[in-house]
This record gives structure tokens, sequence and C-alpha cells, in this order.
């Protein structure tokens, strides 16, 4: 073998194992901060709710004033002008938050917003939509938290005893 031959074949030989030796550090900072990325994941999501509870203390606060003030209190009125104002305060923060009422009265019964518990027999509200509303629906940023637990309208019949059975359906049918 010639001496210029040798002299490429270690040039060749120390490129190829400063390659290696570059892709081995590439490979652990990468590593490095894939596991970084997964750590800051799961702080963040263990950490998700800090703000939300943040906003939530003066809520706590206000109850606690208001059970206090509730025990020295001559009539009941300040006790629900003092819970309303909690409510609203409650509110405001669900709303500020992203949560949405889903008001349902009067609205086409929707089975992906409410939760029919019964019909009503009503010749007020048109068949087929809600008429009475049990419990709140809510949205948390357009998606269904929890629906609304209603009763849908439908015409009165003529024969009480041809619609008994129907009174428990789940799904209302017109």
């Amino acid at each position: 073998m010639s001496r210029g031959r040798i002299d490429q074949w270690r040039q060749a030989s120390r490129e190829a194992d400063e390659a290696r030796d570059r892709l081995l550090r590439t490979l652990a900072d990468w590593d490095n901060a894939r596991k970084r990325l997964v750590k800051e994941k799961e702080d963040a999501i263990r950490l998700a709710n800090t703000s939300l509870l943040q906003a939530l203390l003066p809520v706590v606060d206000n109850f606690l004033l208001g059970v206090e003030a509730a025990k020295n209190a001559t009539d009941g009125q300040s006790i629900v002008l003092g819970m309303q104002m909690i409510l609203s305060q409650f509110q405001t923060l669900l709303r500020e938050e992203g949560v949405e009422v889903i008001d349902a009265v009067g609205t086409p019964f929707d089975p992906h917003r409410h939760e029919a518990v019964g019909f009503v027999d009503t010749e007020e509200v048109e068949e087929g939509r809600v008429a009475t509303q049990q419990r709140c629906g809510y949205l948390y940023k357009g998606r269904l938290l929890r629906p609304a637990l209603v009763s849908v309208a439908r015409k009165p019949s003529r024969d009480p005893e041809s619609r008994g059975d129907r009174e428990e359906a789940h799904s209302p049918e017109p």
C-alpha cells in the first residue's frame, strides 16, 4: 500500500470517527430535549389548574365571610343578598374561564346538549321543544361539560291513558 493511500485511509477514518462523535452528541442532545419536554408537559398538566384554583380562593373567602355573617344575621334577606353576591362572583369567574350555561327552555330538544327526563303535555310550548329545565347544563369552550336536564313539550292527548307509558321516555319522539 502506498503512503498516500494510507494517509487517505487515516483521514477518512478520522472523519468517520468525528462524524460518529457528532451523531452521538446530537442523539444525546435530542434525548435530553425529549426528556425535558416530557417533564415540562408533566409539570404543565400537574399545575394546569393553579390559576383556576387561585381565582376560586376569593369566592371561598367570601363564603367563609358569609357563613360568619349569617351566624349573627337577624334577617334572612341579608343572608339571601350575600349568597346572591357570592353566586354572581362565582358565575363571573366561570364565564371568564370559558364556561357557558346552556339555556334550554324554549329551544328545540338537542340530544347533544339536553338530557330528557320526560314530557310535558302543553299547548304553551311548541312540540319537540324544551318545556322545563330541572338542572342547568354547561359548555366549556364549546365542549359539553354536562347536559341540561329537561322535559320536552308535546301536545296534550285527548285520551290521557294513551300516553301513560311515554311519560318516562328519555329521548323524545314527538
